[in-house]
């Protein structure tokens, strides 16, 4: 089954670029390293899963049926410190679409054409709330360098399937991590996309929540559209002493 998003054809499986060995390798033996330190000591406790899921991708692979993102991207979302952290946004899966995902929720490389449609009604949403133009280009690592975690439920995706590797595993990993950022006690805000990152909740204790349908296609006039999550989010760090986020993204 597929989504809007995935705009997908099966020639470019054929062109993915072939995945380093030693990456691959390393991500099942060590994936901690891939990590901020102190993100590797919160996440410790579930290694064991993680070198599972890294082994899981190697036969992937091997198998011939890849997966996005690359290896290398893979544990993106836990290389900027824990510590800075002021915003949690739960995703889904990564695209499935090759060279769209780039291991960070909702962003694509900055050379990717046309922006996946839920990315485009991020934008739609920003500049109605913010009066912030659109960007010409999908790369959120900026959101991520202000202390957003773009963190998707489950961390690779086989091309041209969404939702392929749920139930893999990979929830187990991401509970942990939802779980290591309440515990903090720092300040903080979720931001869940519809049903599937509210059933996240239960785990966020009395984090601050903005709330609203998905930004797909598919449910983005069911409530995603006027739900000011941008403004929200900042009112709320501000409520907790914390500074707002600076939403705005560097042209090309």
């Amino acid at each position: 089954m597929t989504t809007p998003d995935a705009l997908f054809n099966l020639s470019a499986v054929a062109s993915l670029p072939a995945e380093d060995p030693a990456t691959l390798s390393l991500l099942a033996s060590d994936p901690l390293s891939f990590m901020a330190p102190d993100w590797a000591a919160a996440l410790q406790p579930v290694e064991g899963q993680l070198r599972r899921m890294g082994q899981f991708l190697i036969q992937e692979h091997d198998d011939g049926r890849g997966f996005l993102p690359r290896a290398q991207h893979v544990l993106r979302t836990f290389q900027r410190p824990m510590a800075g952290v002021r915003v949690l946004i739960v995703g889904q899966d990564p695209y499935p679409t090759p060279g769209h995902s780039v291991g960070l929720a909702f962003c694509t490389e900055r050379h990717t054409r046309p922006l996946p449609r839920s990315l485009v009604n991020i934008y739609k949403e920003l500049q109605a709330d913010q009066g912030i133009p659109p960007a010409l280009h999908g790369d959120l690592s900026p959101w991520a360098d202000h202390g957003v975690m773009l963190l998707n439920r489950v961390l690779t995706v086989t091309p041209g399937d969404t939702g392929s590797h749920r139930r893999k595993g990979w929830e187990t990993i991401t509970d942990a991590a939802i779980r290591a950022l309440v515990a903090r006690r720092s300040p903080l805000v979720a931001i869940l996309w519809g049903k599937d990152a509210l059933k996240l909740e239960p785990l966020l204790g009395g984090t601050p929540l903005v709330i609203s349908a998905h930004p797909s296609p598919l449910s983005a006039s069911r409530g995603f559209f006027g739900s000011r999550p941008f403004g929200r989010t900042n009112e709320l760090l501000l409520s907790q002493g914390a500074g707002p986020i600076n939403w705005s993204l560097p042209p090309l």
